[in-house]
Protein backbone atom coordinates (compact mmCIF):
# COMPACT_ATOMS: atom_id res chain seq x y z
CA UNK A 1 0.00 0.00 0.00
CA UNK A 2 1.46 3.26 -0.95
CA UNK A 3 0.59 7.08 -0.30
CA UNK A 4 3.57 9.63 -1.11
CA UNK A 5 4.10 12.56 -2.99
CA UNK A 6 7.43 12.66 -4.97
CA UNK A 7 9.50 16.00 -5.31
CA UNK A 8 9.18 16.38 -9.24
CA UNK A 9 12.86 16.59 -11.47
CA UNK A 10 14.41 20.21 -11.13
CA UNK A 11 13.24 20.84 -15.13
CA UNK A 12 9.44 20.03 -14.88
CA UNK A 13 9.30 22.14 -10.87
CA UNK A 14 8.32 25.28 -12.15
CA UNK A 15 4.79 23.98 -13.23
CA UNK A 16 4.55 20.62 -11.52
CA UNK A 17 4.17 21.02 -7.33
CA UNK A 18 4.40 17.52 -6.71
CA UNK A 19 3.68 14.03 -8.23
CA UNK A 20 1.18 12.14 -5.79
CA UNK A 21 0.77 8.07 -5.97
CA UNK A 22 -1.66 6.51 -3.90
CA UNK A 23 -2.41 2.49 -4.63
CA UNK A 24 -4.91 0.24 -1.94
CA UNK A 25 -5.66 -3.35 -3.09
CA UNK A 26 -8.81 -4.79 -1.09
CA UNK A 27 -9.58 -8.33 -0.99
CA UNK A 28 -12.62 -9.75 -2.14
CA UNK A 29 -14.44 -9.49 1.73
CA UNK A 30 -13.06 -6.05 2.71
CA UNK A 31 -15.96 -3.87 2.34
CA UNK A 32 -14.82 -0.69 0.14
CA UNK A 33 -14.25 2.61 2.07
CA UNK A 34 -15.55 5.94 0.26
CA UNK A 35 -12.86 9.36 0.49
CA UNK A 36 -15.11 12.72 1.57
CA UNK A 37 -12.25 15.23 -0.63
CA UNK A 38 -12.28 18.40 0.94
CA UNK A 39 -11.37 21.22 -1.07
CA UNK A 40 -7.17 21.49 -1.60
CA UNK A 41 -5.21 24.44 -3.43
CA UNK A 42 -4.54 22.07 -6.06
CA UNK A 43 -5.45 21.56 -9.82
CA UNK A 44 -4.60 17.75 -10.87
CA UNK A 45 -3.89 15.38 -13.61
CA UNK A 46 -4.80 11.78 -12.90
CA UNK A 47 -4.10 8.79 -14.34
CA UNK A 48 -6.07 5.61 -13.26
CA UNK A 49 -4.31 2.46 -15.19
CA UNK A 50 -6.50 -0.21 -13.00
CA UNK A 51 -9.60 0.23 -11.70
CA UNK A 52 -11.21 4.25 -11.79
CA UNK A 53 -13.06 5.80 -9.15
CA UNK A 54 -16.63 7.45 -9.15
CA UNK A 55 -17.09 10.53 -7.90
CA UNK A 56 -20.28 12.28 -6.10
CA UNK A 57 -21.14 15.76 -5.73
CA UNK A 58 -23.43 15.83 -2.30
CA UNK A 59 -25.05 19.28 -3.46
CA UNK A 60 -26.91 17.92 -6.20
CA UNK A 61 -26.12 13.73 -6.26
CA UNK A 62 -24.26 14.05 -9.51
CA UNK A 63 -22.17 11.38 -10.35
CA UNK A 64 -19.03 10.66 -12.83
CA UNK A 65 -17.98 7.13 -13.87
CA UNK A 66 -15.44 5.04 -15.74
CA UNK A 67 -12.44 7.79 -16.77
CA UNK A 68 -9.76 6.81 -16.93
CA UNK A 69 -7.76 9.64 -16.91
CA UNK A 70 -9.10 12.65 -15.30
CA UNK A 71 -8.17 16.45 -15.23
CA UNK A 72 -10.01 18.75 -12.41
CA UNK A 73 -9.36 22.30 -11.25
CA UNK A 74 -9.25 24.09 -8.47
CA UNK A 75 -12.36 22.94 -5.57
CA UNK A 76 -14.19 24.90 -3.46
CA UNK A 77 -16.78 22.08 -1.93
CA UNK A 78 -16.60 18.15 -0.87
CA UNK A 79 -16.41 15.59 -3.26
CA UNK A 80 -17.02 11.68 -2.76
CA UNK A 81 -14.66 9.46 -4.08
CA UNK A 82 -15.59 5.57 -4.59
CA UNK A 83 -12.43 3.53 -5.25
CA UNK A 84 -12.35 -0.19 -6.77
CA UNK A 85 -10.56 -3.06 -5.31
CA UNK A 86 -6.85 -2.60 -7.53
CA UNK A 87 -6.85 1.23 -6.90
CA UNK A 88 -3.89 3.00 -8.45
CA UNK A 89 -4.10 6.77 -9.28
CA UNK A 90 -0.82 8.87 -10.23
CA UNK A 91 -1.41 12.48 -9.47
CA UNK A 92 0.41 15.41 -11.01
CA UNK A 93 -0.14 18.29 -8.72
CA UNK A 94 0.18 21.41 -11.00
CA UNK A 95 1.80 24.78 -9.37
CA UNK A 96 -1.06 27.70 -9.00
CA UNK A 97 -1.65 28.87 -12.69
CA UNK A 98 0.45 26.28 -14.44
CA UNK A 99 -2.66 24.01 -16.10
CA UNK A 100 -3.52 27.71 -17.87
CA UNK A 101 -0.40 28.04 -18.96
CA UNK A 102 0.38 24.45 -20.35
CA UNK A 103 -3.47 24.18 -21.74
CA UNK A 104 -4.57 28.03 -22.57
CA UNK A 105 -7.94 26.70 -21.07
CA UNK A 106 -9.03 29.26 -18.53
CA UNK A 107 -8.67 28.02 -15.08
CA UNK A 108 -12.90 29.01 -14.04
CA UNK A 109 -14.21 26.53 -16.97
CA UNK A 110 -12.45 23.94 -15.12
CA UNK A 111 -13.41 24.77 -11.34
CA UNK A 112 -15.50 22.43 -9.64
CA UNK A 113 -15.19 20.32 -12.72
CA UNK A 114 -13.95 16.31 -13.20
CA UNK A 115 -13.39 16.30 -16.37
CA UNK A 116 -12.78 13.75 -19.26
CA UNK A 117 -8.74 15.07 -19.53
CA UNK A 118 -9.12 13.73 -23.30
CA UNK A 119 -11.25 16.40 -23.96
CA UNK A 120 -8.50 18.85 -23.66
CA UNK A 121 -5.29 16.74 -24.52
CA UNK A 122 -4.64 14.39 -27.51
CA UNK A 123 -5.81 10.49 -27.52
CA UNK A 124 -1.72 10.03 -26.17
CA UNK A 125 -2.79 10.43 -22.53
CA UNK A 126 -5.10 6.86 -23.33
CA UNK A 127 -0.92 5.43 -24.35
CA UNK A 128 0.58 7.35 -21.00
CA UNK A 129 -2.11 5.24 -19.04
CA UNK A 130 -1.17 2.01 -20.55
CA UNK A 131 1.69 2.90 -19.95
CA UNK A 132 1.37 3.08 -16.00
CA UNK A 133 -0.19 -0.42 -16.66
CA UNK A 134 2.38 -1.97 -17.61
CA UNK A 135 5.19 -0.05 -15.22
CA UNK A 136 7.05 -2.28 -13.28
CA UNK A 137 7.43 -0.51 -10.49
CA UNK A 138 6.80 3.51 -9.15
CA UNK A 139 10.09 5.09 -10.15
CA UNK A 140 8.76 4.01 -13.90
CA UNK A 141 5.25 5.29 -13.55
CA UNK A 142 7.32 8.69 -12.44
CA UNK A 143 9.29 8.64 -15.30
CA UNK A 144 6.58 7.78 -17.73
CA UNK A 145 4.73 10.71 -16.21
CA UNK A 146 7.30 13.03 -16.02
CA UNK A 147 8.34 12.93 -19.97
CA UNK A 148 4.62 13.20 -20.88
CA UNK A 149 4.46 16.95 -18.83
CA UNK A 150 8.04 17.39 -20.07
CA UNK A 151 5.92 17.66 -23.95
CA UNK A 152 3.35 19.24 -22.76
CA UNK A 153 5.84 22.20 -21.02
CA UNK A 154 7.33 22.04 -24.92
CA UNK A 155 4.49 23.51 -26.60
CA UNK A 156 3.30 25.65 -23.34
CA UNK A 157 0.63 27.96 -24.44
CA UNK A 158 0.91 30.83 -22.23
CA UNK A 159 3.79 32.58 -20.70
CA UNK A 160 5.15 33.35 -16.92
CA UNK A 161 3.70 36.19 -15.50
CA UNK A 162 4.66 38.06 -11.94
CA UNK A 163 1.25 37.26 -10.75
CA UNK A 164 2.64 33.26 -10.85
CA UNK A 165 4.93 34.05 -8.10
CA UNK A 166 2.15 35.80 -6.44
CA UNK A 167 0.43 32.04 -6.30
CA UNK A 168 3.47 30.69 -4.71
CA UNK A 169 3.41 32.99 -1.62
CA UNK A 170 -0.11 32.24 -1.00
CA UNK A 171 0.81 28.72 -0.79
CA UNK A 172 3.53 29.41 1.16
CA UNK A 173 1.45 30.62 3.70
CA UNK A 174 2.23 34.63 3.03
CA UNK A 175 -0.40 36.82 3.66
CA UNK A 176 -0.11 40.03 2.17
CA UNK A 177 -3.04 42.34 1.83
CA UNK A 178 -4.74 42.40 -1.86
CA UNK A 179 -3.06 45.84 -2.68
CA UNK A 180 0.06 44.67 -2.15
CA UNK A 181 -0.11 41.51 -4.22
CA UNK A 182 -1.44 43.77 -7.34
CA UNK A 183 1.48 45.55 -6.85
CA UNK A 184 3.78 43.10 -7.01
CA UNK A 185 1.76 41.34 -10.10
CA UNK A 186 1.87 45.13 -11.13
CA UNK A 187 -1.70 44.96 -11.75
CA UNK A 188 -4.36 46.92 -10.71
CA UNK A 189 -6.82 45.56 -7.81
CA UNK A 190 -9.09 44.59 -10.64
CA UNK A 191 -6.61 42.88 -13.32
CA UNK A 192 -5.31 41.08 -10.09
CA UNK A 193 -8.72 39.90 -9.81
CA UNK A 194 -9.12 38.63 -13.40
CA UNK A 195 -5.77 37.38 -13.87
CA UNK A 196 -6.30 35.14 -10.54
CA UNK A 197 -9.84 33.68 -11.63
CA UNK A 198 -8.06 32.90 -15.02
CA UNK A 199 -5.15 31.18 -13.71
CA UNK A 200 -6.39 29.13 -10.38
CA UNK A 201 -10.68 29.38 -10.78
CA UNK A 202 -10.86 31.45 -7.52
CA UNK A 203 -10.46 34.90 -6.41
CA UNK A 204 -7.49 35.85 -4.17
CA UNK A 205 -9.63 35.49 -0.69
CA UNK A 206 -10.90 31.88 -1.18
CA UNK A 207 -7.79 30.66 -3.01
CA UNK A 208 -5.93 32.14 0.46
CA UNK A 209 -8.88 30.72 2.76
CA UNK A 210 -8.57 27.31 0.52
CA UNK A 211 -4.72 26.79 1.27
CA UNK A 212 -5.52 27.41 5.20
CA UNK A 213 -8.46 25.26 5.61
CA UNK A 214 -6.42 22.82 3.76
CA UNK A 215 -3.63 23.04 6.50
CA UNK A 216 -5.93 22.87 9.44
CA UNK A 217 -7.46 19.30 7.37
CA UNK A 218 -3.96 17.66 7.32
CA UNK A 219 -2.56 19.36 10.38
CA UNK A 220 -5.79 17.38 12.01
CA UNK A 221 -4.73 13.99 10.51
CA UNK A 222 -1.28 14.67 11.50
CA UNK A 223 -1.50 15.47 14.69
CA UNK A 224 -4.59 14.38 16.70
CA UNK A 225 -3.59 14.55 19.80
CA UNK A 226 -4.10 18.82 19.23
CA UNK A 227 -7.42 19.90 20.40
CA UNK A 228 -9.17 22.07 17.72
CA UNK A 229 -7.94 25.39 19.21
CA UNK A 230 -4.66 24.40 18.59
CA UNK A 231 -4.96 23.62 15.43
CA UNK A 232 -7.22 27.23 14.78
CA UNK A 233 -4.31 29.14 16.50
CA UNK A 234 -1.69 27.35 14.61
CA UNK A 235 -3.07 27.78 11.17
CA UNK A 236 -3.98 31.52 11.77
CA UNK A 237 -7.76 30.71 12.71
CA UNK A 238 -9.29 33.86 15.52
CA UNK A 239 -10.87 31.38 17.22
CA UNK A 240 -12.06 27.65 17.10
CA UNK A 241 -15.45 29.22 16.25
CA UNK A 242 -13.34 30.85 12.75
CA UNK A 243 -12.00 27.38 12.19
CA UNK A 244 -15.47 25.52 12.40
CA UNK A 245 -16.95 28.47 10.35
CA UNK A 246 -14.84 27.64 7.53
CA UNK A 247 -15.35 23.56 7.92
CA UNK A 248 -19.02 24.12 8.02
CA UNK A 249 -18.68 26.53 4.76
CA UNK A 250 -16.40 24.02 2.63
CA UNK A 251 -18.07 20.52 3.89
CA UNK A 252 -21.53 20.99 5.16
CA UNK A 253 -20.52 19.89 8.50
CA UNK A 254 -18.26 20.47 11.50
CA UNK A 255 -15.08 19.83 12.06
CA UNK A 256 -15.79 16.81 14.45
CA UNK A 257 -18.49 15.64 12.17
CA UNK A 258 -16.17 15.78 9.05
CA UNK A 259 -13.46 14.00 10.59
CA UNK A 260 -15.62 11.44 11.82
CA UNK A 261 -15.99 10.79 8.34
CA UNK A 262 -12.36 11.26 7.35
CA UNK A 263 -11.14 8.59 10.07
CA UNK A 264 -12.88 6.07 7.59
CA UNK A 265 -11.43 6.64 4.66
CA UNK A 266 -9.42 4.54 2.94
CA UNK A 267 -5.80 5.43 3.87
CA UNK A 268 -6.83 5.61 7.46
CA UNK A 269 -7.75 1.80 6.88
CA UNK A 270 -4.33 1.09 6.42
CA UNK A 271 -2.62 3.56 8.72
CA UNK A 272 -1.60 5.99 6.37
CA UNK A 273 -1.67 9.69 6.99
CA UNK A 274 -0.99 12.57 4.41
CA UNK A 275 1.44 15.35 5.05
CA UNK A 276 0.30 18.75 5.74
CA UNK A 277 2.12 22.47 4.23
CA UNK A 278 4.46 23.80 6.26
Amino acid sequence: MLLKDFIPAPDVREFVQLFRIVHFQFEKEQPLPFKAYPPRPEQCLAFYPFDTEVVEYPSSGLQVKHLPVVLYGQFSQVTNRMIGRNFLVVQVVFQPGALYRLTGVPANELCNRYIDAEIYFSSQIRFVNEQLAAATDYANMLETVTDFIRSLIRTHKKQRLLIDDVFLQLLHGKKPRLEQLAAQACLSSKQLERKFKERTGVNPKLFERIIRFDKAFRLRNARQEFDWLRIAVECNYHDYQHLAKEYKDFTGLTPIAFHEIENKAPERQFGLIEGYYE
